[in-house]
């Protein structure tokens, strides 16, 4: 990006490669040589700088569309907190949201830093889909070199699983096996399986004794993992 008579430095994975450099772009910023900051979500955290007055925040709603249940909530957060590094000091401060669904209740509650608003619109709909923090989540991811192979013991993994848990416990349930969001990463094939459950301990129970009847089942080449409480579903 190029504005005339402002010097303006971009901060991203790309150009923040060097050792150092990420602390040095700051700097600039933080002395006034430079005045402009574009960048992506890295400049959104943490950073206090009491000369900023304005912040723009364009296609704020893109990360609504991720494959999370977590998306909203992720957007909200976002918003908040890069709209949080401008107004810091004495002299007030301005915050510009682009979106294509600005009426969308996460950008409004963030445009508004209402998070109580917030809460009170997404936790409804958490609850009406069984998932946290109304259930427990439990997901597992299967990864391989081969796909077949992979997608072989996810499918195990789902029968051997759903003969674990009990049968008479409406409030527990798997999905999948599907592949995952990123369904390559790294050089490897991703296969996963979601559980829900009320139950803590009926969940891990039946974790326990999936993991002891694949112990021997697991072919080689395919690794499987068991993510509690998961950050995201990618």
């Amino acid at each position: 990006a190029r504005f005339p008579g402002y010097p303006c430095l971009r901060m991203d994975s790309d150009t923040m490669q060097k050792t150092g450099s990420h602390e040095a772009a700051l700097t600039q910023f933080r002395d006034g040589d430079v005045r402009i900051l574009v960048g992506t979500q890295m400049i959104a955290k943490g950073l206090d700088f009491p000369d900023v007055t304005l912040v723009g925040v364009l296609n704020a709603d893109s990360a609504l569309n991720f494959p999370d249940f977590r998306a909203a909530e992720r957007t909200f957060q976002l918003v908040t907190q890069v709209a949080g590094r401008t107004g810091r000091g004495d002299k007030g401060g301005r915050v510009l949201v682009q979106a294509f669904d600005p009426d969308h209740p996460a950008i409004r509650a963030a445009a508004e830093h209402d998070f109580v608003g917030f809460a009170e619109s997404e936790l409804p709909v958490r609850h009406d889909h069984q998932y946290p923090p109304s259930f427990a989540l439990m997901r597992l991811v299967v990864r391989g070199e081969c796909e077949t192979a992979a997608s072989q013991t996810a499918e195990l993994l789902g029968t051997l699983l759903k003969e674990a848990l009990p049968d008479d416990d409406p409030d527990t349930r798997l999905l999948g096996p599907a592949p995952a969001p990123l369904s390559k990463l790294r050089g490897k094939f991703r296969f996963h399986l979601l559980l829900f459950g009320r139950d803590r301990r009926v969940l891990r129970k039946g974790l326990r004794d999936l993991g002891e009847k694949m112990a021997k089942q697991t072919p080689e080449g395919v690794q499987w993992i068991i993510d509690i409480d998961p950050n995201d579903l990618l």
